[in-house]
């Protein structure tokens, strides 16, 4: 048998390949490490936050859902750039503190002292506004203040927000918090059923013409008439009915501060109605080709929906691309 020895240079080859893929076995297992790891601690902020507000609900007889819908609310009117709390609720300083605390002592018997309304939650003395324990009491005798029946509710909520928009969108987020009994809802679904054809591109900013000159809110999804339109998200029904523009429309208020328009359609569906909580998936109605004039009208242009969306952050409300989103929906349930 005849042994063939490497050479030096191929010795150091072999030793290069190996430490390469070494490294690169560390950097994959680092990776899915991370991801696991990044996962739970998402799922353990939602926990969390459930924990916080039954806790407060239990001392305060003050609904869960409706802290959960405040602090939603107001994360979601928040920069991306911003670190994420457990509780996103915020209270005016001088509200909290009271009037002529200058030095801010968050020290229970000196706020009431100077009328202001931060609370201690957690009986350790202090009303901390970075607390989130005594957040959410100081959020919970504000409402009981108010009452706990639901307009009683919507009354608190005007009085802390001062703004129909925010306390409206708290109230359906709310309303779809207790309906489903959880805050971690995060599935979506694309706009049509996508075991039908369809056809779609980027069309927002796009010039209209009709009733003047204006740009395109959306993007337009052609398909055949009938196929089924669904809801993108978990919401509540905001408006149905005729729209000049738009025909047969439904707009839905999501629990992310986003209101979602789909136009033109032919009809709704039977046991749709504005108040209904819906989830990714559930039927709205059918693509047509309706609006452009009178309730009726139908055939200016060929089938499609048109799907906007239009996010509040807390001061003004807004169209933006959706075209990256539906994408991405279409992406994961196709993948699913």
């Amino acid at each position: 048998m005849i042994k063939k020895y490497l050479s030096h240079k191929e010795v150091i080859y072999l030793a290069r390949i190996r430490t390469t893929v070494l490294i690169m076995c560390c950097f994959l297992t680092f990776m899915q490490t991370t991801a696991v790891v990044h996962a739970e601690s998402e799922d353990q902020i939602y926990t969390d936050r459930m924990a916080l507000f039954k806790k407060v609900e239990s001392l305060t007889q003050v609904p869960w859902y409706y802290f959960a819908a405040m602090d939603n609310y107001e994360r979601n009117t928040l920069s991306s750039s911003e670190e994420e709390k457990v509780i996103s609720i915020q209270f005016e300083e001088t509200a909290w503190f009271g009037l002529g605390n200058a030095a801010k002592s968050t020290k229970q018997g000196v706020i009431r002292q100077f009328g202001g309304i931060g609370k201690d939650g957690n009986g350790d003395g202090q009303a901390d506004p970075d607390d989130p324990e005594d957040i959410l009491y100081t959020m919970a005798n504000h409402i009981l203040a108010y009452g706990l029946h639901k307009d009683d509710v919507k009354i608190a909520l005007w009085e802390h927000y001062k703004r129909d928009l925010t306390v409206q969108t708290i109230m359906n987020t709310a309303k779809v918090f207790q309906n489903f009994g959880e805050i971690n809802l995060t599935d979506r679904a694309f706009p049509l059923d996508t075991d039908y054809n369809y056809s779609y591109r980027s069309t927002w900013g796009d010039r209209r013409g009709f009733g003047g000159l204006r740009i395109h809110e959306g993007t337009d999804i052609f398909a055949s008439y009938g196929v089924p339109v669904r809801s993108t998200t978990y919401g509540v029904v905001e408006m149905m009915g005729w729209n000049l523009y738009g025909g047969w429309r439904i707009g839905i208020r999501d629990i992310y501060n986003i209101y979602h328009y789909y136009g033109h359609m032919s009809g709704y569906e039977d046991d749709v109605k504005v108040g209904q909580v819906v989830k990714p998936g559930d039927v709205l109605g059918s693509v047509g080709s309706t609006g452009y004039g009178p309730p009726g009208t139908s055939g200016k242009f060929p089938p499609h929906l048109h799907y906007g969306m239009y996010k509040d952050n807390g001061y003004s409300e807004f169209s933006f691309d959706p075209y990256p989103y539906i994408s991405k929906w279409e992406r994961m349930e196709k993948n699913n």
